[in-house]
């Protein structure tokens, strides 16, 4: 799976138009392949299904949402981001387009003792309906999400999606390390409601670890990657949450 290619074609939709049907045959390969994703923290239990839309409070026009589910236990949320990118990427590979949801909810809250965490909506798409030029999207400068050598990745990991656009990381590099941050300027949360502002972006630093995985990766990068927890407030701005020890193969 080239995620580093599905990059450039994702887009979120936010509302579905337009849309195609997803077959059983399609169907039947998503469910192959989550099965073959890689969680940040194997040590955490989680279960993803997938439902027809119908049967959770998202009315946004897809045919189906993936249901994500875990043990709250420590940086669960950003487990569920790295894995769910996973998933988000493929989608867009298979023209299947996609929207994370956050305030959806679904039938059932729970599933087999592990609490709802979030939902993907998914409808086939055609596949000129996908992005044709990612520099046109509306992003942070580099300058605000990056300091130091870009190693030619800020220029594309930047274009990572987060819940309503509020992209909370800066990355500093360092010497031969990456120091990863999760950013929340004080006072400031835009369209998300207060008490969810920390939740959302928690899973959008696991979305923002794979894509910067992934893009050194495609830059021929190898690195070591130490976690830490994330347990600050929002009166910190920056919380440290991850270092990357790098060296180009």
């Amino acid at each position: 799976m080239d995620y580093y290619k599905q990059i450039f074609k994702r887009k979120s939709f936010h509302i579905f138009k337009d849309t195609e049907t997803l077959t059983d045959i399609e169907l039947q390969r998503l469910e192959s392949f989550i099965e073959t994703v890689i969680p940040l923290n194997s040590e955490i239990k989680t279960e993803i299904c997938i439902v027809s839309e119908s049967e959770t409070t998202c009315k946004r026009g897809g045919q189906y949402c993936i249901l994500f589910y875990s043990e709250t236990k420590d940086e669960y949320l950003r487990n569920i981001g790295y894995i769910g990118e996973q998933i988000d990427l493929y989608l867009a590979s298979q023209n299947i387009g996609a929207l994370w949801f956050g305030i959806g909810k679904p039938q059932n809250m729970q599933m087999n003792g592990l609490d709802f965490v979030i939902m993907i909506s998914i409808a086939k798409m055609p596949e000129d309906k996908f992005r044709k030029d990612m520099f046109k999207s509306k992003r942070k400068s580099m300058t605000e999400i990056w300091n130091g050598n870009t190693l030619g990745v800020a220029e594309i990991v930047r274009f990572t999606p987060s819940a309503c656009n509020t992209q909370p990381w800066i990355v500093e590099n360092i010497g031969s390390e990456l120091m990863v941050y999760r950013y929340k300027k004080p006072g400031k949360r835009g369209i998300m409601p207060a008490d969810k502002v920390r939740y959302y972006n928690k899973i959008d630093m696991g979305i923002f670890i794979f894509m910067l995985e992934t893009c050194l990766e495609h830059e021929n990068y190898t690195y070591e990657r130490d976690l830490y927890a994330d347990t600050t407030d929002d009166s910190i701005e920056k919380t440290l949450i991850a270092r990357y020890t790098y060296s180009r193969k």
